[in-house]
């Protein structure tokens, strides 16, 4: 299986990214020294997520298609965590970009106002790369267990036993 192979490879490589780029945002992040801020710890916290669930998907637990009904309740934790990382991420690039006065006053920085901007404005693009990448990540790890079954179908029900209860189609 070609198809499945290049699968797997794009989708180690959307994984790999979003840890660096999730990794690349919790240090500019910080570098706007906002620790004293409740909004800029939580948005610490989203990028730690982010990198979390990435380094997750980067070791293949969740696309393997394990045995078991805890295989299959990890795998839907796991895609309804990333599901919510990326809206977040979404949203605090979108406020990245379209606010950035507002947001960064908020963030309660230290840092010169010029600097703040220019630094949330590449928090904000990284961002949008971190939600774009999410949502194929997402797409693959799906079309991976989706390939994983073998694309047969089944006449006696075995092939709605072994999906997770939210995925029948």
């Amino acid at each position: 299986m070609a198809g499945g192979r290049a699968a797997h490879k794009a989708f180690l490589l959307c994984n790999y990214t979003l840890l660096g780029a999730a990794s690349a945002c919790i240090f500019l992040t910080l570098s706007l020294r906002l620790a004293p801020s409740p909004c800029g710890l939580l948005l610490v916290f989203l990028h730690a997520l982010t990198a979390v669930f990435a380094a997750a998907g980067c070791s293949g637990s969740f696309t393997d298609g394990g045995a078991g009904a805890g295989a299959g309740r990890a795998h839907a934790a796991h895609t309804a965590g990333a599901v919510l990382a990326a809206i977040f991420q979404g949203a605090a690039a979108l406020l990245a970009f379209t606010r950035t006065a507002d947001f960064l006053a908020e963030l309660r920085s230290y840092v010169r106002e010029e600097d703040g901007e220019i630094i949330l404005k590449l928090v904000g693009g990284l961002g949008t790369a971190i939600f774009v990448l999410e949502w194929a990540a997402l797409a693959l790890a799906f079309a991976l267990r989706l390939d994983d079954d073998g694309g047969e179908e089944e006449a006696d029900g075995e092939y709605s036993k072994r999906w997770a209860p939210g995925y029948h189609v």
